[in-house]
Formats: C-alpha cells, sequence, structure tokens
C-alpha cells in the first residue's frame, strides 16, 4: 500500500477499504458522521471516492483509533484544523504516519521470523465476529482440550 502520494483521480469503495483498511459499513458510517465525506455516485450508483476524501478518512482513521477521539471530538478537531487552515496539512500528516505504522509492523514481524518467534497477529478494530475456538487452542497449547464431540 503506497499511501502518502495518492496518484490515482478517483477510487471506488473497495479500492478505498484496501488502501485504509476499513470495512465499507464503517466508510458509510462514517458518511452519516461527518459532512464531508460526501462521496460522489457513477451512473450505476456506486461511490466514487476523490484522492482529497481518501485523504481526510486516513486523519479521521488516526483521530478515532490512533488518538482514540470520540466521534464528536473528531468533528471538533477537524474542524479546529479546517479554520486554522491546517486541515491538509494533517490529512496528509495521518496518511504519513500510516505508513510508517505499518513499516514498523512489518519490520516487527519480520524481525520476529529471524529471531524464530511467530509474527505477532493483526488485531483488526473494524472486526466485530468473536474469537473462534482454533485460536484459542493455538493460544494455549497442549493444555487445551476438546470437549468430547468436537473436533
Amino acid at each position: 500500500m503506497s499511501l502518502p502520494h495518492l496518484v490515482q483521480e478517483f477510487f471506488s469503495i473497495g479500492e478505498v477499504c484496501a488502501l485504509t483498511d476499513l470495512k465499507p459499513h464503517v466508510l458509510r458510517y462514517w458518511e452519516s458522521q461527518f459532512r464531508f465525506l460526501n462521496p460522489a455516485k457513477n451512473r450505476s450508483g456506486n461511490r466514487v471516492y476523490k484522492s482529497r476524501e481518501v485523504e481526510l478518512i486516513m486523519l479521521v482513521k488516526n483521530l478515532l483509533y490512533t488518538e482514540k477521539y470520540t466521534i464528536e471530538g473528531a468533528r471538533q478537531r477537524l474542524d479546529q484544523y479546517r479554520r486554522s487552515g491546517q486541515l491538509k496539512d494533517a490529512a496528509r500528516s495521518a496518511m504519513r504516519f500510516e505508513t510508517v505504522a505499518e513499516v514498523r509492523s512489518s519490520l516487527a514481524d519480520v524481525l520476529a521470523v529471524l529471531e524464530g518467534r511467530e509474527p505477532a497477529p493483526r488485531v483488526d478494530p473494524d472486526d466485530d465476529t468473536p474469537d473462534d475456538g482454533p485460536n484459542l487452542r493455538l493460544a494455549l497449547g497442549d493444555n487445551a482440550r476438546p470437549r468430547p464431540g468436537s473436533k
């Protein structure tokens, strides 16, 4: 993923999800919460995001997931950026932060492999599905015993 310089001018919701590591329902929810996120729709009715909107999505993601703002707090912070003329710079900075975080995570995985350890599992903040049994068994190792009649 190469975020700092978006070459493309328009992006589908799938492309934005791939770039931002967010799920479509999160983007649609944010559209209802942040008035500046209002992507145009093509003839088929599909959302079409401009590169500027992708930058703003990355800023919102940074405010909510990294800086732990609430939706209302993020709205206020974005308004402060806008009034001070720093919104564009803040959005680009968030994209650079995301890129650095990805590189850092990849390097940690490489180091783990070099040291003979398993890379740390990725945590998806948007994943609301419960953990499954096999993962728990992997974490417990030989101490995990399946219930009678289960695999």
